[in-house]
């Protein structure tokens, strides 16, 4: 039978894993809602909006949840933070261009119908807008 400091360590571990395993759920479903809405907002697939976001990751250097949070509140205020606003930009010109080289539009939308994070249909709040162009 296994000593009391075994069985102690044995329990710290699994809270531990339970935690990290939490923190994994919360993560992904942040990042599923960001696809979401880069998929609506861009009118692109779920495969493509993973892709730009994966994109903005690693080229800013941004984990991937921050970057999902970050667009979720885009789509609240219409802004991105600078840091994150070129890379959104290059990543869905790149996913478009990808899209029309091969890969299967998203949700029968033509790919680059999304304004981008900083164009579009303005509010005329100043705002930047996060609506599709006409």
């Amino acid at each position: 039978m296994p000593d009391n400091d075994e069985l102690v360590q044995k329990v710290a571990a699994l809270e531990e894993e339970v935690d990290q395993l939490r923190r994994a759920l919360a993560s992904r479903a942040e990042i599923d809602q960001a696809m979401g809405a880069v998929a609506a907002v861009c009118r692109m697939s779920p495969e493509h909006s993973w892709d730009v976001l994966r994109q903005v990751s690693q080229h800013t250097n941004i984990k991937l949840r921050e970057v999902a949070q970050h667009v979720m509140r885009w789509v609240v205020t219409g802004r991105l933070p600078d840091e994150i606003r070129p890379a959104m930009r290059a990543a869905l010109l790149r996913t478009r261009q990808r899209a029309r080289h091969g890969a299967a539009p998203g949700l029968g939308a033509e790919p680059g119908s999304c304004a981008g994070p900083d164009r579009g249909a303005g509010s005329g709040d100043g705002r930047e807008p996060a609506a599709q162009e006409a």
